[in-house]
């Protein structure tokens, strides 16, 4: 037995009208497609098919929650998931993904497997930074993190510039001045290209 045989939808056995299925997804599901960021899932999939006019219309709804590493702290987050997916299915003569609204698969495929439509669909709903609100990450983690980072460096560097500013005589700079320039620059102007 495979590892998504749960996931086949039976089409050519399916008789005109509207079907249902429902699936959830856990973490055996998120393993086997060797997923890296999602350590953890409990998300329900239901799945209303409609057949008529040699068209299967899929509609997905999603509901649930994933369990991702926090991108700062590397504590667990929970990450919730409501989302859906709609896609048309009709057999032709060979495979064709081209279109995001309809789905051509062979006439020789007896069923249609819905398990890598889930896993985008959930993959795409999460968002590219995993990172727990403003004060709930791990506080440890956090300490540590804010003591080795380079913003901490940034800062200082950015209050000593601004202390340097704050230091300068605006008096100084209220009229035009001669500038100092370089000598090199000074002996090129010696050159006349027109001569």
């Amino acid at each position: 037995m495979g590892k998504f045989t749960a996931f086949k939808v039976p089409l050519k056995s399916l008789s005109p009208g509207v079907h249902e299925f429902d699936y959830r997804l856990d973490k055996t599901f998120f393993a086997n497609m060797e997923s890296a960021d999602i350590h953890d899932a409990d998300v329900n999939v239901h799945l209303t098919l409609t057949y008529k006019a040699d068209i299967y219309d899929l509609s997905f709804v999603l509901e649930g929650d994933v369990t991702l590493l926090c991108d700062r702290c590397l504590d667990d987050l929970h990450y919730p998931i409501a989302t859906s997916y709609h896609i048309a299915v009709k057999y032709g003569e060979d495979y064709d993904d081209s279109s995001d609204d309809l789905l051509v698969i062979p006439e020789s495929d007896n069923y249609l497997n819905v398990a890598y439509m889930l896993y985008d669909t959930v993959a795409l709903g999460i968002p590219m930074k995993h990172v727990h609100p403003a004060g709930k990450c791990n506080r440890q983690m956090s300490a540590v993190l804010k003591k080795h980072s380079a913003t901490s460096a940034d800062e200082s560097l950015e209050d000593e510039l601004i202390d340097e500013i704050d230091n300068i005589d605006m008096d100084s700079q209220s009229g035009p001045k001669e500038q100092s320039t370089d000598s090199r620059w000074d002996a090129l102007r010696g050159f006349n290209t027109e001569d």
